[in-house]
Parts: structure tokens; C-alpha cells; sequence
């Protein structure tokens, strides 16, 4: 995990106004592969093992079966074309991936300089450590201050709750992608605020104004 990711965290039990202090115990180039994130609002610690942030508030069993799968290469293609979707051009940014698109991640991170791409799912934890990303699993929500990430996209299968935390998150006039979307998916972003730009293919582009 970078430590410009860890800066950005939040609290999963105390919410997105309460950041988290991190000690590493492990770094490599301003990356965590040991370490812990403590709130100093309510004393839990989210540890870093092997490069990977448990920001699952407690109480915390083993880790669920989640919707990344094993680990892949993905082609390339498919991240250009969900870098496209986004409409990030050039850092610095930050990038969110929730549920199946986390697959993506070290495909999405290879393709711009100055950005940084975060995977969120359960499955993450299995994946060896890829210092060219930085993979998390959370709940019941999206651990990040609101208006910090220029981009999330989001697998479709997830339910309403993070479609409301994606639309949180962004910053004005950047994107939530659905993809495996749902009927229901273009009227769950509007709830949550953002503005439709396209759905087709079982993708859906949504903006926030």
C-alpha cells in the first residue's frame, strides 16, 4: 500500500470525517507491506499484511469469498477501454476498483504515470503483493474522505449502499462506472445525485455536477 493511499483512509466503524495515523513496520519505496491503521477516535487498528489493507470495521472474521477471482492478466484492452470511460488523461489521480473490476487494477495503474489505482475486494487478499498497486477490502463502507478520488468504478452485482459511497467519493465532475449493471443501476447513481452520460452493454457512465 502507497502511503499516499494510507494519508487518504478513513475509519470504516467511525466514518469518512475521521482519518487513520499509520505506522508502518515494513516499507519499499514509500510502499507498506507490514504495518497498521490506527483511528484515534475509537482505538481500532486495520492491519497491512503483505501489502494489503483490512479496513473491515469490527468484528472481523475470515474474509468471504468476493468477486475478483484468482489472480489474472487481464488484456490489455480492457483497461485502456475502462481508462477511457473514466476520462483520466494524466495524474495525479486516484482510482478506485470495487468487486470484479479490481481485476484490473495492475492493468489500469500500468497505463498513466503519477496515478494511483486501489482495488477493494475480498479476494485481493489472496493476490500476491504487486507494488504498481494498492488492493483493500472494507465495510459497510467505502473507506476514503468524501471528494478525494477522481474516478471508482464498481461491479453491478454489489448492492445500493456502495452506489451511494461511489457517488460520495468522487470529485466534482468525475465519474462512477458500473459494469455487469443492472437495470436498476442507472436509477440507484441518480438517487445518489450523479447524472447518467451513457448506458449500453451492460455498462453504465454516470458523472457527478
Amino acid at each position: 500500500m502507497h502511503v499516499l493511499i494510507a494519508d487518504r483512509l478513513t475509519c470504516s466503524r467511525c466514518g469518512p470525517e475521521f482519518g487513520l495515523i499509520l505506522r508502518a513496520d515494513r516499507t519499499h519505496d514509500r510502499r507498506v507491506s507490514e504495518g497498521v491503521l490506527g483511528c484515534p477516535n475509537c482505538r481500532d487498528r486495520y492491519p497491512i499484511i503483505d501489502g494489503f489493507g483490512d479496513l473491515r470495521a469490527p468484528p472481523r472474521g475470515e474474509l468471504q469469498k468476493g468477486l475478483a477471482g484468482d489472480p489474472v492478466r487481464p488484456a490489455q484492452e480492457e483497461s485502456e477501454s475502462l481508462l477511457a470511460l473514466l476520462g483520466v488523461t494524466q495524474g495525479p489521480a486516484t482510482l478506485l476498483l470495487i468487486g470484479g473490476p479490481a481485476a484490473l487494477g495492475a492493468g489500469l495503474a500500468a497505463l498513466l504515470d503519477n496515478i494511483q489505482v486501489v482495488g477493494m475486494d475480498a479476494d485481493l487478499g489472496t493476490w500476491s503483493g504487486d507494488p504498481s498497486w494498492n488492493r483493500i477490502v472494507s465495510h459497510p463502507g467505502i473507506p476514503f474522505f468524501s471528494c478525494t478520488l477522481r474516478g471508482v468504478v464498481i461491479d453491478g452485482r454489489l448492492s445500493r449502499q456502495w452506489f451511494e459511497e461511489a457517488a460520495r467519493v468522487i470529485t466534482p465532475v468525475s465519474r462512477v462506472i458500473v459494469v455487469n449493471a443492472a437495470p436498476t443501476a442507472p436509477e440507484w447513481l441518480q438517487d445518489a445525485g450523479l447524472e447518467i452520460m451513457a448506458d449500453e452493454s451492460g455498462r453504465v457512465v454516470a458523472t457527478s455536477s
